[in-house]
Parts: structure tokens; sequence; C-alpha cells
């Protein structure tokens, strides 16, 4: 007959694993659950045409259209979206080449063409590794909240533009828009501009990113050129 320790023993350590197991059961099933539905089903898209990758809930539709660079000038263009649900995920690809347009002229323009009838909230310089752009927040009149990003590279801009209506996900749009990755090897600034940069930024003087690299900020009116932060590691390589 065994002893009634032996039992307890079982029993306590039966009772321990089954606990453990169910517990960490739970633990999986609320991260999952926490994760937005939408979110589980992302997956990155790869175009070696334009040298970048972005993800997308879902495969893009395309298509072939113009996109107005400047007051009366439209150019050829390719749009790639997905429309889920009542949010929207763009990115458009309009050919520049020819158009002898100041990179300056061409961002301000889309500016204010994505912008009217709302309200610009946020404006601030962008920087995907080389590649140097603008990215702004507009809300719309109708409480609708839009993220853009757009860049003027080798002859193209591009603009990655996530709508979402009023009360929707801000995960989703901050997903999408941080999605885009430019090859390393595309850059829109020379090294002089570069470093005229990083000397008019004292904001980030002596601060490292996590690969111990200096951080490099994405224009001369960078927020964090504003505050002296040495040592804080910070912004993509």
């Amino acid at each position: 007959m065994r002893s009634i320790a032996f039992v307890l023993t079982t029993f306590v350590l039966t009772t321990f694993v089954l606990t453990t197991f169910v517990l960490a059961t739970f633990v999986l099933a609320t991260f999952v659950a926490s994760v937005p539905a939408a979110a589980q089903g992302w997956e990155e898209y790869s175009y070696p045409d334009y040298a970048l990758s972005v993800a997308f809930p879902a495969n893009p539709q395309v298509e072939t259209t113009t996109y107005q660079v400047a007051d009366n000038r439209s150019v050829p263009a390719h749009v790639y979206s997905v429309r889920q649900g009542n949010a929207v995920f763009k990115m458009t690809v309009a050919e520049l080449a020819g158009t002898n347009l100041d990179e300056s002229a061409v961002i301000g323009h889309a500016i204010k063409t994505l912008s009217e009838g709302g309200r610009v909230k946020i404006n601030i310089p962008a920087r995907i590794y080389r590649a140097y752009g603008r990215q702004i927040a507009v809300e719309g009149a109708d409480g609708s909240r839009s993220m853009v990003a757009m860049f003027d590279i080798v002859g193209r801009l591009y603009l990655i533009e996530a709508k979402a209506p009023p009360g929707g996900s801000e995960f989703e749009l901050t997903r999408f828009q941080q999605s885009l990755v430019f090859d390393r090897e595309i850059s829109n600034r020379s090294p002089e501009e570069v470093r005229a940069i990083r000397e008019a930024c004292p904001g980030l003087a002596g601060v490292l990113n996590g690969a111990g690299n200096p951080v490099t900020p994405a224009g001369k009116d960078d927020p964090r050129c504003q505050v002296a932060a040495p040592g804080r590691n910070s912004g993509r390589q």
C-alpha cells in the first residue's frame, strides 16, 4: 500500500503541473486575444522595382492611374491599396522624372492635398535609413484620422497613407506607416547634407542607438533636436 505521504506528493505535483498548464494556456490565449484580429493577418510585400517593402493586411489591389504633383500637373502613378472595413491602407508611387519639380514643392503640394478639408496635427521629418521625407497626421472634418509618410527619392514620390474612421484603431494606422522600409542603398541626401542635419541637431548630440552608433535625426526640425538627452537610444540606423 502506498504511503499517505506518497499519495499527497503525487496529488500536489499533479495539481501543480495542471495549474501551470492551465495558467500558461490562459496567458497565451489572453495575449493572442489582445492583438487585433486584423493585425494577425498582416503580411510584408516586397517591390524590388521600387527598392522597398511594406506590410498590408491583405493582398493589395493594384491600380494604374495619375497623381497630381503640382497645380494642373499630373504624372503616371501606381496605387497599391487595401480596404478593411472602413479603414484604407494605400501606397502611391508617382513618377517624377522629367518634371523638374523641387522636392520641397512636391512634398508641400502633397501635404496640402492630403490635408484639404481637415487639420494637420503633426508635421515632422521622417527618415528610413538613408531616405528622408515628411510624415503628417491629419484629422478630418468628420473625425477621421490619417497618417501619411512621403518621400521624394530617385525620380519618384512615395506616399504611404493609412486612414481610419472616427473611433478606428490607431494601432493599424501606425503599423502600416511604420512598415515601409527602403533598401539601405537608397538615399536622397548627400553626405554633406546629412552632416549639416546632424550639426543642426544639438538635442541628439552624443545619443547612441541600440547598436552603439550615433542617432541620425530625420531633419533639421526633428522634434528630438530640441531636447538634449545624451545616452538615450532612439531612431533607425
